[in-house]
C-alpha cells in the first residue's frame, strides 16, 4: 500500500550549467557576476601576477637569475617565446574571460537596482577597459612603434559571447582603436564609480589606470592630469616605510596570513588563504615563503642599483639566495596600482611639458622629493633622467620595466626596444580556431 500510494515519479534533471537567459535575472545575480569578473581579472594569469612577471623576464638583462625548469618562462628569459607557449595562451584566455564577464554584466544592467546601477556599470567598465589596455600592450606593437592607426592590436568585443561560430569570428582591431576603447571604458568608469568602494574599483582606480595608459601613449598632459586627480582625492597616503607598501612576510615559525591593502594601494588584487593566487610569489618567492624560488635576484645588481642609504635596498631577503621581499607572502594581495606611481607620473609629465605651468601646481622636484623622502634619500634635481631612474628603483620586479623600455625607446641589452621578440605571439590555439586572426611578425 505504501508503494502504491505514491504514483508521481521523481523528476529531477541533473544540472551542471545554467542557461544564460536564466543566469542574470535579478540584481543579485548581476552583482554576483561582477564579483566573478573581478576574480578573472585578478587570476594568476592576469593581474594576479604571471603576465607581469613574464614582461619582467622579457626586459631582464642582469637583475634576475633564472633557475626554473618551466620551459614557458625560460622562453621569456631568453626572449624566444613560441606561439604555442601555454603561459601566453593563458594570458589571452584570462583577459578575454574577464572582458566577457564584464560584457555580461553591462548587457544585464537593466536588472540592477537603480541605486546600484551606476556603480555596477562603472566597475564592469573599469574591468573591461583595464583588460583591453593590458592585452594590447603585450600582444601588439607599442603605441609609439610605427603607426598605431594601422598596427594590429587585439579584437574588440563589446557584447556577450554565448555561442562560438564562424558568424562571430572577430578580427584584430588597430592598436589605436583598442587604446580608444580602453579610454572610453575607463573614462566612463571614473565618472560613474564612487570615491570609496571597499577593495573594489573606485573613481581613483579608474583615473590611475587612465594615467598609466596615457603615459604609455605619450599623452603627458592627460597622464599628469589623471594622476593629479588621484593624488588630490586625498584617499591614499604613502606608507611610512617602503616595505610597508607590500604585504608583510610571515614571521619565523608562523604561517603566512592574508595581507590587507596598504594605505597607498589605489587598486590591488585580493588574495586570501581560500581564494586568489599571488602569481608573483609563485616564482619570485623562496620555497620557505610559499614560492618555487626559481627567480633569484642578483646581489651584484642590488649593490650596483641602490645606494646604501636607500631604504629600498632592504626590500630583499636572503634565503640561501636573494629574493624580492615584495612578494614574500604567498597570501598577500598583489598591488596593481600604488600611489607612488601617480607621483612619478605627474613628475614625469610636468618635466616633459615644461616650461608650461605644472599640473597640480606641483613641480617635478616636489613630487620626486615626496617619493624619495619615504626611502630616506635627499633630492636636489628632478631631470627627466632622474625621474625615469626613480621609476626603475621604485617599481623593480612589479611588471613595469618592459613597458617603460618601450615607451622611452630604450633597448633591452642588445635587443632593440621594438623587437618583435618583445611582443607576445597571438596564441596558435586562437589562430587555429579563428581564421580571421593574423599572427604577429616574427612568429
Amino acid at each position: 500500500m505504501a508503494l502504491s500510494s505514491c504514483k508521481k515519479p521523481l523528476d529531477i534533471n541533473p544540472i551542471d550549467t545554467v542557461d544564460q537567459k536564466n543566469a542574470l535575472i535579478t540584481s543579485k545575480d548581476v552583482e554576483g557576476a561582477l564579483v566573478g569578473a573581478y576574480s578573472d581579472l585578478g587570476s594568476r594569469n592576469f593581474f594576479g601576477g604571471r603576465p607581469l612577471l613574464m614582461t619582467d623576464f622579457l626586459a631582464n638583462t642582469d637583475a634576475i637569475e633564472w633557475f626554473g625548469t618551466y620551459e614557458e618562462l625560460t622562453q621569456a628569459i631568453n626572449k624566444k617565446l613560441l606561439k604555442t607557449n601555454s603561459y601566453v595562451d593563458n594570458v589571452w584566455a584570462a583577459g578575454y574571460t574577464a572582458i566577457n564577464d564584464a560584457n555580461n554584466v553591462i548587457a544585464a544592467l537593466d536588472k540592477v537596482e537603480p541605486e546600484k546601477k551606476s556603480r555596477v556599470e562603472g566597475e564592469a567598465k573599469f574591468i573591461r577597459g583595464s583588460a583591453y589596455f593590458e592585452l594590447v600592450r603585450v600582444f601588439a606593437k607599442a603605441y609609439n612603434d610605427g603607426s598605431p592607426g594601422t598596427n594590429l592590436g587585439v579584437p574588440i568585443v563589446l557584447t556577450p559571447t554565448n555561442l562560438i561560430s564562424e558568424a562571430n569570428y572577430v578580427s584584430r582591431a588597430t592598436v589605436a582603436a583598442v587604446y580608444n576603447q580602453a579610454i572610453t571604458d575607463l573614462t566612463d568608469a571614473e565618472a560613474k564609480l564612487p570615491a570609496t568602494n571597499g577593495f573594489f574599483a573606485t573613481k581613483s582606480a579608474a583615473a590611475a589606470m587612465l594615467a598609466r595608459l596615457y603615459l604609455q601613449m605619450g599623452n603627458y598632459s592627460a597622464a599628469g592630469s589623471a594622476a593629479n586627480r588621484v593624488i588630490a582625492s586625498g584617499n591614499y597616503q604613502l606608507t611610512g616605510t617602503y616595505l610597508a607598501a607590500f604585504p608583510k612576510m610571515p614571521e619565523s615559525g608562523r604561517p603566512a596570513r592574508p595581507g590587507d591593502n596598504s594605505t597607498e594601494d589605489v587598486f590591488a588584487v585580493q588574495v586570501t588563504t581560500l581564494t586568489g593566487f599571488n602569481g608573483f610569489n609563485e616564482f619570485y618567492g623562496s620555497s620557505t615563503f610559499g614560492g618555487r624560488g626559481d627567480a633569484v635576484i642578483s646581489q651584484d645588481w642590488i649593490d650596483e642599483t641602490y645606494a646604501p642609504d636607500d631604504d629600498r635596498i632592504n626590500a630583499f631577503y636572503d634565503d640561501d639566495d636573494m629574493f624580492t621581499a615584495k612578494f614574500g607572502n604567498q597570501f598577500g594581495n598583489v598591488p596593481v596600482i600604488r600611489l607612488a606611481e601617480m607621483y612619478l607620473i605627474r613628475a614625469e609629465s610636468n618635466a616633459r611639458l615644461a616650461p608650461a605651468a605644472p599640473i597640480g601646481s606641483i613641480t617635478p622636484l616636489q613630487d620626486l622629493t615626496t617619493v624619495r623622502d619615504r626611502v630616506g634619500l635627499t633630492t636636489t634635481t628632478a631631470t627627466l633622467a632622474d625621474i625615469l631612474n626613480e621609476r626603475k628603483l621604485e617599481f623593480a620586479f612589479e611588471g613595469f620595466s618592459l613597458h617603460d623600455a618601450k615607451r622611452t625607446q630604450t633597448n633591452i641589452g642588445n635587443i632593440p626596444w621594438n623587437s618583435t621578440s618583445l611582443v607576445f605571439p597571438i596564441p596558435q590555439r586562437e589562430i587555429d580556431a579563428n581564421k580571421n586572426l593574423v599572427q604577429n611578425p616574427g612568429y
